[in-house]
């Protein structure tokens, strides 16, 4: 028996992995406690998704109401499985800038200290079983708002012939900025991550991500941007611009074309692997953008309120580079773009997401 063990499983990336790998003939173990319920309310419920899978996959998924920050009840199922693991997928996390300033504890247990603890349990008991760490462009803080921009129409871009101008890589440094309290605890998962794989010669990958998004997205206003879009949209709700004239970049990849690239390196994994992983160039679009067209799917004006103040730490402009990736991985191919993505997220949800009576 190979068994991946896949961390908020739920999700919307931690369900994408769940399905693919489940596709490749592997049986599936999801740890998923249903916190972004807690995090954003009921809308963001995941409990939905569980009961999803279990209906597809039957035997090969087994869930487990189990939070990464209890070490008892991890050990008990890394010792369940052992070195029948095949691969650890760890999605995870607390995922807003605004909560972890909220609750700086529960942010940094679960996404540093929930982090620390799975690793552990991989080295003790599956030490050859790839480790996959969902890190995030946040771990950069708010050093590319130091980028060289131009005001354009609908966006702001790159200055022209700047290094970064085909995105953003991974020699970017984190030091000396600011990185919100979430950010900083994406750093010290990042690292540890980073850490097992040199000093223990385990085989971890840290993918920084994006904007990463899909029709499984439980869209909230503090998580989940194109989902977001659609949904204030589809049922006429108010969409709040926080800065930047909303014309903030943003490079968008579809939870498809992430866990694509979670196989290629299950198949080939490497130590110590740090790789940024987003829309890049071929996805990528301003908030103004994104409501022109969600108003084309859907036939429905946007309903928008402006603030001047952005969010702290926000980044004004992110295309991420896939380039580091692509080297290492040639076989892997991005299949989406963002009209593609918003297409779908509608047509997923065109039943679920209505106007309220």
């Amino acid at each position: 028996m190979s068994v991946v063990i896949v961390t908020g499983s739920a999700g919307l990336i931690g369900s994408e992995a769940v399905r693919h790998f489940a596709a490749l003939g592997l049986d599936i173990v999801g740890i998923d406690n249903d916190m972004r319920a807690q995090f954003f309310g009921p809308e963001a419920s995941t409990a939905w998704n569980v009961r999803r899978l279990t209906g597809e996959l039957g035997d090969r998924y087994t869930h487990c109401d189990v939070d990464i920050r209890d070490r008892d009840a991890l050990a008990r199922i890394f010792t369940r499985y052992g070195r029948d693991v095949a691969l650890v997928v760890n999605t995870a996390a607390q995922p807003s800038h605004d909560w972890a300033l909220r609750d700086p504890y529960t942010d940094f247990d679960i996404n540093a200290t929930g982090t620390l603890n799975l690793l552990q349990n991989v080295r003790e008991h599956c030490i050859e079983a790839p480790f996959i760490q969902c890190s995030t462009n946040k771990v950069y803080g708010d050093r590319p708002n130091s980028l060289p921009l131009v005001e354009l129409e609908t966006r702001w871009e790159i200055e022209p012939g700047h290094p970064y101008e085909d995105g953003i890589t991974e020699d970017m440094p984190i030091d000396h900025c600011l990185h919100s309290v979430f950010g900083a605890s994406k750093v010290a998962a990042d690292v540890m991550a980073q850490e097992y794989g040199r000093y223990f010669g385990m085989r971890t990958a840290c993918f920084r991500g994006g904007t990463l998004t899909g029709p499984a997205h439980a869209a909230t206003e503090l998580h989940g941007f194109l989902a977001y879009v659609m949904r204030c949209n589809m049922e006429r709700r108010t969409y709040k611009i926080f800065g930047y004239k909303g014309k903030m970049v943003r490079d968008a990849i579809h939870s498809h074309d992430v866990v694509a690239a979670f196989e290629a390196f299950f198949r080939a994994p490497r130590e110590a692997a740090v790789y940024n992983l987003g829309g890049g160039r071929h996805s990528n679009c301003s908030h103004l953008e994104a409501f022109e067209l969600a108003e084309k799917i859907s036939g429905t004006p946007m309903v928008t309120e402006y603030h001047d103040a952005n969010r702290v730490g926000d980044h004004q402009w992110w295309i991420g580079s896939n380039a580091a990736f692509q080297r290492d991985y040639p076989q892997w191919k991005q299949v989406y773009d963002v009209p593609m993505i918003l297409q779908e997220i509608y047509e997923a949800n065109r039943d679920r997401w209505t106007p309220a009576p």
